[in-house]
C-alpha cells in the first residue's frame, strides 16, 4: 500500500490529521486531503515536508 497518514505540525508536536490518505491538493490557502476511502478534509497550511519512504505528509498550519 501507497497511501501516507497526513500530521499537523505544532508547537505541542505532531497531531494526526488523517489516516490512509491518498490525494493531496493544493486549494486555496490550504490542501484538501482525500483518504482511500473517499473522506475528504480540508487543512488551512501548507506542506511542510514528506517523508515517502514513512509514508508521512508534515503540514504547516497557517498563521
Amino acid at each position: 500500500m501507497c497511501e501516507a497518514n497526513a500530521y499537523l505540525v505544532g508547537k505541542e508536536g505532531n497531531t494526526l490529521v488523517m489516516e490512509a490518505v491518498d490525494t493531496v491538493e493544493p486549494e486555496g490557502d490550504g490542501v484538501k486531503l482525500i483518504s482511500i476511502f473517499g473522506e475528504q478534509k480540508f487543512v488551512k497550511g501548507s506542506i511542510l515536508s514528506l517523508a515517502l519512504v514513512d509514508h508521512n505528509i508534515f503540514l504547516k498550519p497557517k498563521e
